[in-house]
């Protein structure tokens, strides 16, 4: 079975401590390195989502306005 285009799934293992590691291709496809922090929001019906960051840092933009964090949000994609 393909996957559609730009879909991706992976499986984790939860740690004694409630740790996941993030796999290897998703880090690399997202842009995810050591020390970044990542926003995780969760909906009992619906699961759980973590966002790449800058794609929350572009929704704050928009909410709060063209400050500082757009200015981020361009600087990372270039």
């Amino acid at each position: 079975m393909s996957r559609p285009e730009g879909k991706y799934a992976w499986t984790v293992t939860v740690g004694t401590k409630g740790q996941i590691v993030i796999p290897a291709e998703a880090r690399e496809l997202f842009g995810i390195r050591p020390g970044d922090s990542l926003l995780m929001l969760g909906d009992e019906k619906q699961g759980l989502a973590i966002p790449r960051k800058n794609l929350i840092l572009s929704m704050f933009s928009h909410v709060f306005g063209s400050g500082a964090a757009g200015k981020e949000t361009e600087e990372e994609e270039e």
